[in-house]
């Protein structure tokens, strides 16, 4: 992770997930370490998991655009898709929950299987914790390796603070971030609906943010 040592920071907003705009801390170097260790996994079906915004999208592009790979997304999987994997050695399925062809992922999972490719799927909860209907799929489950990114610590939290602000151009105090470390729920949901409500003051008033700014959407 970078030294942030300006007393005030700002940057031009760009979205992406390279490698180097990716935050490692105690909460996640697993599974990069993870990762680096490609093809020399114990098995070939590997489940991210972690709550929303914990940057599980941001690992995968990361893994895939190294390894190279096809990414899909679990609720749009259709017929064609089990066409096109045959091309691929890595396929990453992300955000496998409720509400899916429960039949078409068992089928995906076979092929994989078959053919000795690898699959990485990403979702909220550990994929051995999704009530399957079918069960095949909730057997299948079971051999999945399990890499669960934790909840993040004060040095994460500080870096997606000072990244969201500077994406969206908030231009905030060292000491500030440091406040808010100190007071904010320890997720990543919170945390992001923190900035997000920052962002809003923040248009709405037209001005810096200060400690009051804060303790008001802390609701404190």
């Amino acid at each position: 992770m970078r030294e942030l040592n300006q007393q005030i920071i700002k940057f031009d907003y760009e979205k992406n997930f390279k490698y180097e705009d990716f935050y490692i801390s105690k909460s996640n170097e697993h599974i990069l370490n993870f990762f680096d260790n490609w093809p020399k996994w114990e098995k070939n079906f590997v489940n991210i998991n972690g709550e929303n915004f914990s940057g599980k999208t941001h690992l995968v592009n990361i893994f895939i655009k190294k390894n190279k790979g096809i990414k899909l997304e679990a609720k749009l999987l259709n017929d064609n898709h089990l066409k096109e994997i045959k091309l691929y050695e890595n396929i990453i399925l992300e955000n496998l929950e409720k509400n899916i062809n429960e039949k078409l992922i068992y089928t995906l999972f076979n092929i994989i299987e078959q053919d000795n490719k690898y699959l990485i799927v990403t979702s909220t909860n550990p994929i051995t914790n999704i009530k399957f209907e079918l069960n095949d799929l909730k057997s299948r489950a079971k051999n999945f390796l399990l890499q669960t990114i934790e909840k993040p610590d004060d040095e994460l939290i500080f870096a997606l603070l000072l990244k969201n602000f500077s994406d969206r151009q908030i231009s905030i105090e060292k000491k500030l971030i440091n406040f808010i470390i100190k007071r904010i729920d320890r997720s990543y949901s919170k945390i992001f609906d923190f900035i997000y409500k920052i962002d809003e003051m923040s248009l709405k008033k037209k001005k810096s943010i200060d400690f009051k700014t804060i303790k008001d959407v802390l609701g404190q």
